[in-house]
């Protein structure tokens, strides 16, 4: 009951998402940081494939990488512009996601309880 696709692909696409919030703000508190590379969590397309496939989305984690845009003077390359409208964005998903799951417990809930 707690482990369809729709209740893996959240949980998934939650631990994702929170991954990402972690690496964003690591990238802005390294702003000044010399030689500082900035970190990119990526997890929907291998969500996505593993659905598509009808394998367990529960085997997908999300993989963190080096940003390979360009460095400034002092070797970092955060981009504050970029890293702000990414802790937008992923904050949007992130609530979307909680409240998806949210909805789906609900359900349940009520479902137990006869309501």
């Amino acid at each position: 009951m707690f482990d369809d696709v729709s209740s893996s692909s959240l949980r998934v696409a939650a631990a994702g998402l929170a991954a990402r919030q972690t690496a964003i703000a690591n990238n802005i508190a390294n702003i000044e940081t010399p030689g500082y590379r900035a970190r990119k969590v990526e997890f929907e397309q291998a969500l996505h494939g593993a659905i598509a496939k009808g394998e367990s989305p529960s085997s997908v984690s999300p993989s963190v990488q080096d940003s390979l845009e360009p460095t400034r003077l002092n070797g970092s390359n955060v981009n504050l512009d970029e890293e702000t409208l990414s802790h937008i964005d992923t904050t949007m998903r992130y609530q979307l996601t909680l409240r998806a799951m949210d909805s789906k417990y609900s359900m349940l809930r009520d479902a137990i309880k006869g309501a």
